[in-house]
């Protein structure tokens, strides 16, 4: 399961933004998002055609958030 860290984070809606954000890329499927350690995983709907780390981290980063 591919996964980001993302800092800012701090409540239930932070956790909700990031993960209706990294839904919206395509190839993306089954977001978890883990508030205490930062990290955002998912699952990609191909495994053959994974989503490019850079879409995801793009759509982190478009809702003011930062992810390495």
């Amino acid at each position: 399961m591919p996964s980001i860290n993302v800092q800012g984070m701090r409540c239930e809606h932070c956790r909700k933004s990031v993960s209706e954000a990294v839904s919206k890329v395509p190839g993306v499927t089954a977001v978890e998002v883990d508030l205490q350690s930062g990290k955002v995983s998912w699952t990609d709907s191909d495994p053959a055609a994974p989503a490019p780390l850079e879409a995801v981290k793009q759509a982190v980063t478009g809702i003011g958030f930062s992810a390495s």
